[in-house]
């Protein structure tokens, strides 16, 4: 099988932030077509003063980023997981592959996504497979569509691990799920035991995607409620815990209103953090009142489990 190579094409001013997401997803490297300053590079790094005349017409308000995904990993995962983050991040650009066109999703998503055991509570199902023996455990049916949130992502393992902790049959808990992509995290936590869910996402086919797999599983309004919005603008009450599995910026911003949601003894569950950024994070964290009580960590992506800090 062939590598698979996305490319984001974005205004030059995106650049940074784009890449930095990027990143997130490319476990087989990025590189990056840059033209904005070519003709002061040419000359100062290359020391030339001819440059090629297709170099020369290159769109210098644009900037490409390629990213190459192993025939091993998920493709389709890895454009879900950067439409929601560059979609969270206000950052506008174009997405291509090759290797995998859009109007196939919907059949790759079956070539690459087989049912698949999380922690010791959950098995992800695709609706399209079959389970003979769930051993037990508590079968999340699901639909991926083009919602970042399957279950093969590092983040999303990790957020799915960590709600094992908090919910059980019967606690009465009560859950938010911010920038909820397919839904996965909110309806696990419905399987898992919470007394309710609501999710919020800013994608609209997200919140339709996140709807209809809440009905998959047997769960509807007003035990599961789906609303779009950007983070918790839609959003009002205190919920036991909180989970956003999303970009480190994102969090950032987040982690400073969040408590509003949360009772005093609430759990806030992060996701989506790349180890360069977790200090980013952290201090964020203490600006906002908020103390690290549970940390987790998977090939680089770090899940944090916070409450609000006595005083």
């Amino acid at each position: 099988m062939d590598w698979t190579e996305i490319v984001i094409t974005t205004d030059v001013k995106n650049i940074d932030a784009a890449s930095d997401i990027a990143s997130m997803a490319a476990k087989g490297g990025i590189y990056v077509e840059d033209y904005s300053n070519l003709v002061d590079e040419a000359r100062e790094i290359a020391h030339i003063d001819l440059i090629d005349e297709e170099l020369l017409k290159k769109d210098r308000t644009k900037a490409l980023i390629h990213i190459y995904v192993s025939p091993e990993d998920n493709p389709l995962e890895s454009v879900a997981f950067l439409k929601e983050r560059l979609n969270a991040s206000g950052i506008s650009y174009e997405l291509s592959l090759k290797e995998c066109r859009n109007e196939d999703w919907e059949n790759n998503w079956k070539k690459y996504y087989k049912p698949l055991k999380i922690g010791e509570k959950l098995l992800i199902r695709p609706i399209w497979t079959d389970v003979d023996d769930a051993e037990g455990r508590a079968v999340l049916n699901i639909e991926p569509g083009v919602s970042f949130g399957t279950g093969t992502h590092e983040t999303t393992r990790l957020c799915l691990r960590t709600l094992e902790k908090f919910f059980y049959p019967g606690c009465k808990k009560t859950m938010l799920d911010i920038g909820c992509g397919s839904g996965i995290l909110s309806v696990a936590s419905l399987l898992l035991g919470a007394d309710s869910a609501e999710a919020v996402d800013i994608d609209r086919l997200a919140v339709k995607m996140a709807r209809e797999n809440g009905v998959n599983n047997g769960f509807t309004e007003p035990q599961y409620k789906v609303v779009e919005g950007d983070l918790t603008d839609k959003i009002s009450g205190k919920f036991d815990v909180v989970v956003a599995n999303i970009v480190a910026d994102a969090i950032i911003v987040l982690s400073k209103d969040v408590k509003n949601f949360m009772k005093p003894d609430s759990v806030y569950i992060t996701s989506g953090v790349i180890d360069l950024r977790e200090n980013d994070v952290l201090d964020a964290f203490r600006q906002y009142g908020l103390e690290v009580v549970e940390r987790y960590e998977e090939g680089g992506w770090l899940c944090f489990v916070t409450k609000i800090k006595q005083q």
